[in-house]
């Protein structure tokens, strides 16, 4: 790898490290001011709706500057953001600022994977970019949850200096020729141009299946976080703080899977990885039968191994086709905009659960059956597809 990919690495590292720190700190916020139980899942999706609301020109505006500018102008956005809760803003508000930050870095970040790097070095690029991320996962929820228990004012401003540094290493990024720049600017074209880039993505064998494993992959993600925190406190009698050291055995599982697909998982075969996620829904399940935080730390682990395992080779397939075919901030925002719709709607269906006040335990095993049926019928499709090709 060159030095220009650990420059990229560490800012990555440094912004992941924030947005995790900041989520499980606002989650403290929340309970100081003694908000609903419900809110926790809807700060998340104050986060998200960017995401989708922007899809159609972040991936624009990642593809018409240089993607380093791009990066060092959203971390300074989820400044503001972080900013903004330290004077009191409401944190679902406050949130939902970085999350507009968090929306335009994403296609520069993952999109300038296939500039910097030839397409044979996108897996292990990935499996490196999945391994930083998921220490600051790792990192971010333990530092959020030590300082949120201790100090939240000093947490908020950490949290701005560690997004304040990783604007600083986006600024040594090397500016690389423009790909895929827009021929008009006009509101109607960019919407045209984002609408096409959707449909060939989807039309695309290999674009379709690892757009639809992703989706679900990030939407289950994102609940199961939320779902580990709440059982955790329910099932094992855990705080903030112990339950964020559970939810970090995911992120180190992660970590674990995305080396291990990096060594053994070339793009060629990144499909094969499809019945790691049928496997994981079936331990996601096997939590309602867990009353031991060790067991459960085990379980956690083996179910993040399974993710990173058949998520990274995915993520690289994706980030290397949408490169070929549309462009690769274009794919990405693409990308983003199916994730986080399955990311709203797989959260709006949990905080329903949470005010009907469904148990727990039940809340998990349907969690986990969904995961199962989803993965089954990506399977499934894909093959048939192989075999009528």
């Amino acid at each position: 790898m060159t030095k220009k990919f650990y420059i990229l690495l560490i800012a990555q590292f440094l912004s992941a490290l924030a947005d995790n720190a900041l989520l499980f700190a606002a989650i403290a916020l929340l309970a100081t001011i003694n908000a609903p139980e419900w809110h926790t899942p809807l700060l998340q999706q104050f986060f998200v709706i960017s995401y989708i609301l922007l899809a159609p020109f972040v991936g624009s505006i990642a593809d018409a500057f240089p993607k380093g500018d791009v990066m060092f102008a959203s971390n300074m956005i989820k400044v503001a953001g972080c900013a903004a809760m330290i004077f009191g803003i409401p944190p679902l508000y406050a949130y939902g600022i970085v999350g507009i930050g968090a929306a335009a870095y994403s296609p520069a970040k993952y999109g300038i994977l296939s500039e910097l790097l030839p397409s044979n070095q996108l897996v292990v690029a990935n499996g490196w970019m999945e391994s930083s991320t998921v220490i600051a996962i790792i990192f971010g929820a333990i530092l959020g949850g030590v300082l949120a228990s201790s100090n939240l004012q000093l947490a908020m401003w950490l949290i701005a200096a560690l997004y304040l540094f990783a604007a600083i290493f986006n600024y040594f990024i090397p500016k690389l020729p423009i790909d895929h720049k827009l021929e008009q600017k006009s509101l109607f074209y960019i919407l045209k141009d984002f609408l096409h880039a959707f449909i060939i993505l989807w039309k695309d064998p290999l674009g379709q299946v690892s757009l639809a494993v992703t989706t679900l992959f990030w939407g289950a993600g994102a609940t199961l976080r939320l779902v580990v925190l709440a059982w955790a406190a329910v099932i094992l009698n855990f705080n903030i703080e112990q339950s964020t050291q559970l939810i970090a055995m995911v992120a180190v599982g992660i970590a674990v899977g995305a080396v291990i697909a990096s060594r053994f998982i070339s793009l060629e075969k990144s499909i094969k990885v499809l019945p790691a996620g049928i496997m994981m829904g079936l331990l996601v399940i096997a939590m309602v039968f867990v009353t031991h935080w060790l067991m459960a730390g085990f379980l956690l682990f083996v179910i993040g191994t399974l993710s990173g395992f058949f998520v990274v080779p995915l993520n690289a397939l994706l980030q290397h086709r949408g490169h070929l075919l549309i462009g690769a901030g274009h794919s990405i925002a693409v990308q983003n905009f199916n994730e986080h719709i399955g990311i709203l709607i797989m959260l709006g269906c949990y905080l329903l659960m949470v005010k009907n006040n469904v148990p727990i335990n039940a809340i998990t095993a349907i969690f986990g059956l969904f995961i199962i049926i989803s993965m089954s019928i990506i399977n499934h499709v894909y093959r048939k597809m192989i075999i009528s090709s």
